[in-house]
């Protein structure tokens, strides 16, 4: 009977032993491509073809005016205190190519800017862990740098 009593304390005492819980929320993850252009001397406009096992996906990139955070600003330190900062103008752009059916492989692809002219590379998508790896994978991205002549690499 002690055995028992004891095997009962133990098994109440192990479920307690879980670890602390875990909060994930409900964010939705586009499955896609992000395009950054630091310079976009004369690019307005930019469209992306992804391909991969035989089949080719293409998309318009809208392409947006990139900002960074500006000086930060501080009134008091404790508690009751608040920063704030101003987001600035990079002079970039950059926009996301929204892609069905992206896997976690190579992919080739092409992007065309305001010139039509082509410009691949190849790039391996990865799954995002937005809430952190706890709360599991989203859906697969990749992250594009488009360089002064328009050459492509990876961020």
């Amino acid at each position: 009977m002690r055995y028992v009593l004891g095997f009962a304390m133990l098994a109440a005492a192990a479920a307690g032993c879980t670890g602390p819980e875990v909060a994930c929320t409900e964010i939705g993850v586009p499955v896609g491509i992000s395009l950054s252009i630091p310079s976009p001397n004369g690019i307005s406009r930019a469209t992306l073809e992804a391909c991969w096992r035989g089949q080719c996906v293409t998309s318009e990139v809208g392409l947006h005016p990139e900002t960074s955070a500006g000086a930060t600003t501080c009134t008091g330190t404790g508690p009751d205190g608040s920063c704030g900062t101003s987001m600035i103008p990079t002079g970039g752009l950059h926009g996301f190519a929204i892609i069905p059916g992206l896997p976690a492989e190579p992919v080739r692809v092409t992007v065309r800017f305001d010139d039509g002219k082509p410009h691949t590379i190849e790039v391996t998508p990865s799954f995002a862990e937005p809430n952190g790896p706890a709360c599991g994978k989203a859906g697969p991205q990749a992250q594009l740098v488009a360089g002064a002549d328009h050459e492509l690499r990876v961020r």
